[in-house]
């Protein structure tokens, strides 16, 4: 079902490895090569506020190994698209892509991003400390913890239909996935590891090993020595003080550490710094622009990006040792695969025309 954010993206990785996944949009429009997380799809554009489009539209699902829809409680259940409409397709997979979940006080409320990371405890953990938390884009709740574990449960639930012969509801919030994905810090927590403010952990910016620092130019670089060893090649290539390897992990130290590594970091531009650690296990690494992403030799070495359409956008991911996924395609026109899809359902010519006339196919 047609949405935004965290479910198309589950539907553009599984088309991107060659699934075939078919978008139920609202209305026809022209091709755009921009909208690079329909790419692979095909389309189909239907009037669901009719009793015919919704017919159509059960017509499809209940021939699908998986939905996805990503509206509010209730939506999918008031069109008369419910999990419990489709008894002759008992293996369907109904995967629900929400903020808040199915259920619980905020079900029924707006959010976005930045507010179910508020709730998880992960906002208030990042940026500096002199400063307000700063909005990660949207990768932490939308796409981290929801279109990732979106696709977990779909997979995981298909893998037991193998077993069970039966589908299920998959409820994927992405409060719950952004809450998971902090396992790590939960256990420092645990253990005392962890201060509850920001810019005071070894993950958060507060070491100084790992963070970014500004350049002699203006640009930056992200550095992130965990390890002694590796903290001692970053030592040894930017000339900081040796006496530093025996007390990496002193934390009262590292206030002061931070302000006179970025006065060495300052005296370089980003590049120069780029150069001296290039190949070297330093974990020290130039900061790139989008443009400059694509450029890099290891990305371009790899074909993480590629151009389709005139648009740079990343090639598909994970890689398999024999399984290799088609070339990108260009995006599909929403609503032009129309004719072809319903063909597939059954409906003729006369049909179509008909639909069309009624108002039924947009």
């Amino acid at each position: 079902m047609e949405g935004l954010g965290p479910a198309p993206l589950a539907g553009q990785l599984m088309a991107d490895l060659g699934a075939e996944v078919t978008l139920i949009t609202r209305k026809s429009r022209p091709a755009d090569p921009t909208d690079i997380n329909n790419r692979g799809k095909r389309s189909i554009a239907l009037n669901l506020k009719s009793s015919e489009g919704i017919e159509v539209a059960r017509r499809l699902v209940a021939r699908a190994d998986v939905l996805i829809e990503g509206f509010r409680p209730g939506v999918m259940e008031r069109m008369g698209l419910g999990p419990e409409t489709f008894p002759d397709n008992p293996g369907l997979i109904f995967a629900r892509m929400t903020g808040w979940g199915q259920d619980g006080p905020l079900a029924m409320t707006a959010g976005h991003d930045i507010n179910y990371l508020g709730l998880t405890g992960f906002l208030q953990a990042i940026g500096r400390a002199d400063d307000s938390p700063p909005p990660p884009l949207n990768i932490g709740a939308d796409y981290g913890g929801g279109t990732m574990f979106l696709i977990f449960g779909i997979l995981s639930a298909l893998y037991e239909r193998q077993t069970s012969g039966l589908g299920q509801v998959v409820d994927a919030a992405m409060v719950d996935g952004a809450s998971a994905l902090m396992g790590l810090v939960h256990s420092f927590i645990a253990r005392g590891q962890w201060v509850d403010r920001r810019e005071a952990n070894i993950l958060d910016g507060g070491a100084p090993f790992y963070r970014t620092y500004e350049c002699k130019d203006g640009r930056f670089l992200a550095v992130g020595p965990l390890e002694p060893q590796l903290f001692a090649e970053l030592v040894r290539l930017a000339g900081l003080p040796e006496e530093h390897l025996a007390t990496q992990m002193d934390q009262k130290s590292w206030p002061e550490r931070r302000a006179a590594y970025a006065t060495v970091f300052a005296s370089k531009t980003r590049d120069e710094w780029a150069a001296l650690f290039d190949g070297s296990d330093a974990c020290a690494t130039p900061v790139l622009t989008w443009a400059e992403a694509p450029m890099h030799p290891h990305m371009a070495a790899r074909g993480t990006f590629v151009t389709s359409g005139g648009v740079t956008q990343a090639a598909p991911a994970p890689r398999f040792s024999r399984s290799q996924p088609g070339d990108v395609t260009l995006p599909p026109a929403p609503g032009g695969d129309t004719d072809a899809v319903l063909s597939e359902l059954g409906y003729d010519d006369g049909d179509l025309a008909r639909l069309r006339a009624r108002g039924v196919l947009t």
